[in-house]
């Protein structure tokens, strides 16, 4: 890929993205087979007027290998130097800028009951930490193709053809041409989306109605304090307007936890915890999914359900037409970044508190308390077909078109 492609690509991430701004602190996460790339965007992070820019490099075979080797009880503990790093991101709230890269495989044969013991044991303790942080600092995910990922998205290709592809891809969804300006191209996609939530937010909608060919019948319930949000948001402390997902198609909320009835159908592939989860469905009863079946990995899925209580709960609903240009692409991408803004998505546990109106002037466990949904995961699904029809419904009965044939009815 040519290096002037990916330079506007890593200025979009910086400015765009994280937007960063003068005298702010800057933490890239990335995967250790990605230096060049991340040197790049740590480049425009600076040409931003960042003060200071730290990479934290992972690497997923050795966390494999180390969920593998250690004991439960060596995975659950958190040491005082993770603690003091937690303290200090809270009294710093750097710029957090992840570059996805791993292979959806990586931890494929891993003990799952294991992972998710250390998962538990870990979140009860960061868990104030985060919930201190949340909604007021800015972040941005977004991803360079790792060859392993690669390779599981054109296994017929060479890797470094692999490679190619998936960068072309990337860049393409990401909205950034060779001939174009990606950050008026986001700007006016910001536009879209804003217009859009605009509309959803004046109808006064208490329900939302999912029909699909394939089985869905659903219906959930929104929160009448909450709105719609799409492509930027604005960090709390600093005032500054981000774009936390490169790319994003979606407009979406969080649901009233416990307001869920029926069942969907899923329209693609689950990738988790290094493993695919096909074919499955999932039936709610009185907000909460009650019963999960899968062609494939339905134990694995039953696990991800149990997390927590707040796991089998709701956390978002995300509205994303049919004509996507991800969806249009034909990649399965195996990546929750990129698969999610191909389709229609629900998203079991965590939810936003910033979709309330006044969550500024709530703590955290305050909007929880008003029916934001509070959980250690955060995991989308894709339910959104080519048939597929939303109705949004008011609180006083009233019957509105949302989505038809896939797509707005707007």
């Amino acid at each position: 890929m040519k290096k002037t492609v990916l330079r506007k690509y890593a200025r979009l991430i910086a400015v765009m993205g994280g937007h960063v701004c003068k005298g702010q602190e800057v933490q890239i996460i990335a995967s250790v087979d990605q230096p060049e790339f991340v040197r790049m965007v740590a480049e425009e992070c600076y040409r931003a007027g960042a003060k200071k820019v730290t990479a934290e490099f992972e690497y997923q075979p050795l966390e494999k290998l180390n969920f593998q080797k250690r004991s439960v009880a060596t995975l659950c503990k958190i040491e005082d130097w993770e603690i003091a790093k937690m303290e200090h991101r809270e009294k710093t709230l750097p710029v957090r800028i992840y570059l996805e890269s791993d292979d959806p495989d990586g931890f494929k044969g891993v003990d799952q009951s294991k992972l998710a013991k250390a998962g538990q044991a870990r979140y009860k303790v960061m868990k104030p930490y985060l919930d201190r942080m949340e909604n007021r600092y800015q972040w941005c995910i977004a991803a360079v193709p790792g060859a392993a990922w690669a390779k599981k998205v054109f296994p017929n290709e060479t890797k470094s053809r692999a490679v190619e592809k998936l960068w072309e891809n990337i860049l393409k969804t990401s909205r950034v041409e060779a001939d174009g300006d990606p950050i008026a191209a986001w700007e006016a996609h910001n536009r879209d989306l804003a217009d859009r939530c605009n509309y959803l937010n004046s109808l006064g909608l208490a329900e939302l109605e999912y029909k699909s060919s394939n089985g869905t019948d659903f219906r959930v319930g929104l929160h009448e304090d909450a709105l719609f949000m799409g492509g930027a948001e604005k960090a709390l402390d600093s005032g500054i307007i981000y774009n936390p997902n490169i790319p994003s198609e979606e407009v979406f909320t969080s649901p009233r936890r416990g307001k869920a009835e029926g069942i969907v159908y899923a329209s693609k592939p689950l990738s988790y915890q290094g493993e695919l989860i096909e074919n499955f469905s999932v039936r709610f009863e009185g907000g909460k999914a009650v019963e999960v079946h899968a062609e494939k990995n339905e134990e694995l899925l039953k696990k991800m359900i149990s997390m927590d209580e707040g796991a089998a709960y709701l956390g978002e609903v995300a509205l994303v037409p049919y004509n996507s240009p991800i969806r249009e692409s034909g990649i399965l991408f195996y990546n929750t970044l990129f698969d999610e803004n191909a389709a229609c998505h629900l998203a079991l546990g965590h939810g936003f508190t910033n979709v309330l109106k006044d969550f500024d002037q709530c703590t955290t466990e305050e909007c929880y308390a008003r029916g934001i949904n509070d959980s250690q995961i955060h995991v989308d699904f894709m339910i959104g077909t080519e048939d597929l029809s939303i109705t949004g419904i008011t609180g006083d009965g009233k019957r509105i078109p949302i989505f038809q044939n896939g797509n707005w009815a707007f």
